[in-house]
């Protein structure tokens, strides 16, 4: 059974490669890998959730994105470049730059402006459909 297991997922994971644009969350490493056609091309901080609060692991097609996004949960806080892919959760720009690299965040994936500016494009360009987010530990 356990290598039912491996060999799904590592087609699964092979799949995701190829599809478009995939942006990969470690959430114990605290980085994000972005691949475009199965190439990586980038590894960047990020934050994810603080202590007491919940970054949903999975996989999600991105939802829509908005650039100048204001969060309506946070005394509108700015969430520039958002990348929506589950509910209320996005990647999406801070400017809490010094925190990266740690859990800091609502639940969000947080990332350099900078950095969530590529992301935001590139997904624009390959559309919504095929920017693919995975979230693990």
């Amino acid at each position: 059974m356990r290598s039912v297991f491996y060999a799904v997922f590592f087609l699964l994971c092979a799949t995701l490669t190829q599809a478009g644009v995939v942006a990969k969350v470690d959430v114990s490493e605290q980085k994000m890998r972005v691949y475009s056609n199965g190439k990586h091309l980038y590894t960047w901080s990020v934050s994810t959730a603080r202590k007491g609060k919940w970054t949903p692991r999975g996989t999600w097609s991105a939802k829509h994105l908005s650039r100048h996004h204001k969060s309506s949960l946070y005394n509108n806080a700015p969430m520039p470049y958002s990348i929506f892919y589950s509910g209320n959760f996005a990647i999406h720009g801070t400017n809490n730059i010094s925190r990266l690299g740690s859990p800091a965040s609502a639940g969000c994936v947080r990332l350099h402006p900078e950095h969530a500016a590529v992301l935001f494009n590139m997904t624009r360009n390959v559309g919504l459909k095929n920017m693919k987010v995975v979230i693990r530990d």
